[in-house]
């Protein structure tokens, strides 16, 4: 056989691999899509990585999707900073509003693309938001230090679980989101409680119910999903 003919078949070979290639992708595409795991595009995660309840998801519809989030971010971590310093023991009340003025800063935003260059930078200064002020806060109306511990240690955890498995091209589910309440349902709950004295009860009862729900539900979510060593690795997957 000449070498043009081997050429040939080795091309053919080829062409064909890659349409077998190409099929059996957009087979698992069309398994995720169906099974509600499909991989979602990279500003999908970024929007996800928020955690956004559905009051910050209500004034981010409101407003249409329009506002860049990151200024409205970065106001709103300055605001936290300012409120919690004017705020003490005796004196909680701008500590107490924060929640509400971080909402209306960062809510209108929630359903903006983040297409942005920098946008990325947006759940990590949400998370710093949420954490300092529920740390700030507990500490300085004498919640017990391990209450607090547990309480951001949970959320953390919660907050690992959606990028870990958003990096495996597993999609959580809308609910696990809403039933957390989002940070700003959170953030407004303790400052709610924090109106009638019952700020560690507060505490202590998110952590617990807030425990239950996110380990749970991952467990329940990873058993069911019996992917094992099958799973895609995002970053690989985009290089």
């Amino acid at each position: 056989m000449s070498a043009g003919a081997i050429g040939g078949n080795a091309a053919r070979s080829a062409m064909g691999g890659s349409a077998l290639d190409g099929n059996a992708m957009e087979g698992i595409a069309a398994d995720r899509v169906a099974a509600g795991t499909a991989v979602p595009p990279r500003p999908e995660r970024v929007r996800i990585h928020r955690d956004d309840g559905p009051l910050c998801t209500g004034l981010g519809r409101l407003a249409g999707g329009e506002l860049p989030p990151l200024p409205g971010t970065v106001l709103a971590a300055v605001a936290v900073i300012v409120l919690l310093a004017a705020g003490s023991d005796t004196r909680p009340v701008p500590a107490i509003c924060a929640p509400v003025v971080v909402l209306l800063l960062t809510g209108p935003a929630a359903t903006h693309p983040h297409r942005g260059r920098i946008d990325w930078l947006v759940p990590p200064i949400i998370r710093g938001i949420e954490y300092g002020y529920l740390a700030v806060l507990g500490f300085a109306q004498g919640v017990s230090a391990p209450v607090v511990h547990v309480l951001i240690a949970v959320l953390a955890f919660h907050h690992y679980d959606t990028v870990y498995r958003t990096r495996q091209g597993l999609w959580p589910q809308g609910w696990v989101f809403r039933a957390g309440l989002g940070w700003e349902g959170r953030m407004l709950l303790v400052a709610f409680a924090g109106l009638f004295g019952l700020i560690p009860f507060a505490y202590a009862a998110l952590a617990a119910y807030l425990g239950v729900l996110f380990v749970s539900e991952c467990a329940i979510a990873w058993a069911r999903t019996g992917r094992g060593g099958g799973m895609v690795d995002l970053e690989e997957e985009e290089a």
